[in-house]
């Protein structure tokens, strides 16, 4: 029987949500690209390459391209492949149009107020700056239109989460013995570590950062927004992830002519992100003065466990990838290597980023364990870590997975995959002479977050080849990372205009090798999880939070933090509980 444009075409079987992921889509490539121009900016101003702006203006371009990239283009991104993902999965629309457009509204209306205060910093006569870089916490102080914004996104994000949830519990009710689909359980697990990591950041947006920078309050305690950030911080890095890790798990093995290796692993992976990835964001302040020993220690250790769900990921991906290529006829124990289809651009970018991600890990084993982290923490090396990370194994994934996600919401054909194709290996080279240089620059005490990194009388050494050199590695791989990001826009724009295609995209997933029914029906028990998850945060947080306002002046602050102690933070908390237990105690009588 022949086949239908209907029976593949994602955009025909659900063309509202098509038109929402789009709407994603699009403000995501927008943001890519702004972003990756004031990279290129950064990159050159660094490096002492080429000089277009004022060293002062290279906090402006530095906050832009955190926040337009690091926020905007890999949110909107995860919400447009979350979007697909629960519709495709569960096979059913969301339950309201309206509301799903309002989400993308909000965190559109959100981004752009962002934007403009971020922007703003370029036009000294508008009053308007937001040179606070990606970490937006105190004590640099923003223009209110910033935090305004920000909170807008955050919420927006939250409204697109009640969506999926929606969606899911109207599935429910239909289905009461089935096993949650893979898809739809892995947007749901990490909707839910969302929910809980950005209590941190709403809580010092809306209750601190606003009211301080509208004037209602004075001053901020610095070490509390700082904290609070970093709890935040750094599942965020795990929400980015997840995306990727849903089309490693899911689409990779289908392009590499396979099945997905195991389901139940899959699920296990990602709720073991869901309670590992929150508690440990103290690990990003071993240098604050503020935060006892003894917490960053627990941190420290806790850290190291999030190894697991990565190394369970290398072994479930490489094990599917290994079956497509032996189904193409791959044989030997490395040569089925050369079956994969290294020539389809979706595959090679994932896959590059995969190995990419690999080593980013190895670095970041680095930044984890406090005696090291000392002596790289405010170097260049994080930003190399940083780019290995966010910067490839999400990015490159987004960017390679549009290649077959694009044409299933627009029902045209890729416009051109020889373009595509160089376009991911052109971002692989750019980021391993830009990383590499980053790496290298950190152990030789480079610093990061300034637009003049030389200093008088003072001569940065290298053990192999030079500062120059460095310098020279860090500008062109910037500049290659930036014409990929130009050659697959051109290709995403022309594929967008295309004529539509009676079969744009084999869209079909099959059947992982292992299914759910080989797993514990526990797995999906989202509310227990949920539950867990934050109980492991409150035990990581309560303590050192209390010392942090203990020592720090209150929660506004008003004094310098000081040295903490574990015995401090127990104190404070037992004092607290005590009080308002008497308190309770003299209601009563």
């Amino acid at each position: 029987m022949a086949t239908t444009r209907s029976d593949r075409a994602f955009v025909d079987k659900f063309p509202h949500e098509a038109a929402i992921v789009k709407a994603t889509f699009l403000v995501a490539f927008v943001a890519l690209g702004i972003g990756a121009f004031f990279g290129l900016i950064q990159a050159l101003h660094r490096t002492n390459v080429l000089r277009v702006i004022e060293s002062a203006d290279y906090y402006t371009m530095l906050t832009g391209h955190g926040v337009l990239l690091a926020i905007v283009f890999t949110i909107f991104f995860l919400c447009g492949v979350f979007h697909w993902a629960v519709a495709r999965s569960l096979n059913r629309p969301a339950e309201s149009r309206l509301f799903s457009w309002a989400w993308v509204g909000l965190m559109t209306t959100g981004t752009v107020l962002t934007t403009v205060a971020i922007l703003g910093g370029l036009v000294p006569n508008l009053g308007m700056s937001a040179d606070v870089l990606f970490t937006f916490y105190a004590p640099l102080q923003a223009h209110p239109l910033f935090y305004i914004g920000l909170a807008m996104f955050i919420v927006g994000t939250w409204l697109a989460g009640a969506d999926w949830f929606l969606s899911y519990r109207a599935w429910r009710a239909n289905n009461s013995g089935e096993r949650i689909p893979l898809q739809t359980f892995m947007v749901l697990t990490t909707m839910i570590m969302w929910y809980v990591s950005t209590i941190g950041v709403a809580v010092s947006v809306v209750f601190f950062l606003i009211p301080w920078s509208l004037g209602l309050i004075e001053s901020v305690n610095p070490l509390l927004t700082r904290t609070l950030f970093w709890y935040f911080g750094h599942p965020i890095v795990y929400f980015w992830l997840m995306p990727a890790y849903l089309m490693w798990y899911t689409v990779l093995p289908k392009l590499a002519g396979g099945r997905l290796f195991s389901d139940p692993l899959a699920r296990v992976v990602f709720l073991l992100f869901l309670l590992l990835s929150t508690p440990v964001g103290i690990h990003h302040q071993y240098l604050d003065p503020g935060i006892a020993e003894g917490f960053k220690f627990i941190a420290m250790t806790n850290t190291m466990f999030l190894l697991l769900p990565s190394l369970l990921t290398a072994f479930t991906v490489v094990a599917s990838m290994e079956h497509g290529a032996r189904q193409r006829g791959g044989k030997g124990y490395v040569r089925w290597l050369g079956a994969l289809p290294w020539r389809d651009p979706a595959f090679t970018g994932m896959a590059l980023a995969g190995a990419m991600f690999a080593a980013g890990g190895f670095s970041g084993m680095i930044n984890a364990g406090m005696n090291i982290n000392y002596l790289i923490h405010n170097t260049l090396w994080v930003p190399g870590h940083f780019h290995l990370t966010v910067g490839t194994a999400v990015a490159l994934t987004m960017m390679a997975g549009s290649y077959w996600l694009v044409p299933q919401v627009t029902g045209t054909k890729l416009y051109s995959r020889p373009i595509g194709l160089l376009q991911v290996i052109m971002w692989f080279v750019g980021m391993v002479f830009m990383s590499n240089a980053m790496h290298r620059a950190g152990l030789a005490g480079i610093p990061r977050r300034t637009a003049e990194p030389q200093y008088q009388n003072f001569e940065f050494l290298t053990p192999i080849g030079s500062i120059f050199e460095l310098r020279v590695q860090i500008a062109l791989g910037g500049t290659l990372l930036f014409l990929s990001v130009v050659l697959f826009l051109f290709n995403i724009l022309l594929t967008s205009l295309g004529d539509e295609s009676d079969r744009p995209v084999d869209a079909a997933l099959p059947e992982p090798l292992s299914g759910p029914e080989g797993s514990p029906r526990i797995l999906d028990n989202l509310a227990m999880w949920t539950g867990i998850a934050a109980l492991l945060v409150i035990l990581a947080y309560t303590l050192p939070l209390a010392g942090i306002i203990q020592n720090g002046g209150g929660l506004f602050g008003g004094g310098l933090p000081v040295p903490a102690t574990l015995s401090a933070g127990l104190d404070f908390v037992v004092v607290t509980v005590s009080s308002a237990f008497n308190t309770l105690l003299g209601v009563i009588a």
